[in-house]
């Protein structure tokens, strides 16, 4: 089992190579070059990949392996993941499942169109915090109990 990491706008990094270190695990961040990304961990491998849509996302696709445990706010992506089988968590601590994942895809497509045709939400996101950070690592962590 590794982590995997869409680690272009994840803000869960640090808490990622910090259970990651605990829990003696691997851990891949993917980013574009757009990004610059290091870790002195030996424990934590960055892979950077083409500046493009959906790079980082298709060189994650392809390193995921059934149990692994990957970290995307990207819908698309997760829906990849699940059906390779790997644990699939969004950096707000909530999980992907095969239950939810639908209805997220139909609620960003709805979003999409509203965006389209000017209507709906005036396009703030939330503020991260506190209560994410520790949704996210108490949803990490029994993840790697489990399979300790």
């Amino acid at each position: 089992m590794k982590i995997l990491v869409d680690a272009d706008a994840c803000p869960v990094k640090e808490i990622i190579v910090y259970l990651a270190k605990k829990y003696d695990v691997s851990v891949e961040m993917v980013t574009d070059s757009a990004h610059v990304l290091y870790y002195a961990e030996p424990f934590v491998h960055v892979t950077t990949v083409d500046k493009g849509s959906d790079s980082a996302d298709l060189k994650i696709a392809n390193l995921t392996q059934k149990g692994d445990v990957a970290v995307t706010g990207d819908y698309g992506l997760a829906t990849l993941l699940l059906a390779k089988g790997a644990t699939t968590l969004h950096h707000n601590g909530f999980f992907y499942t095969p239950e939810n994942i639908d209805r997220m895809l139909f609620e960003r497509h709805l979003s999409r169109e509203m965006r389209r045709q000017k209507k709906g939400r005036s396009g703030r996101i939330a503020k991260r915090t506190k209560e994410n950070d520790e949704a996210f690592q108490n949803a990490l962590e029994r993840v790697l109990q489990q399979e300790k």
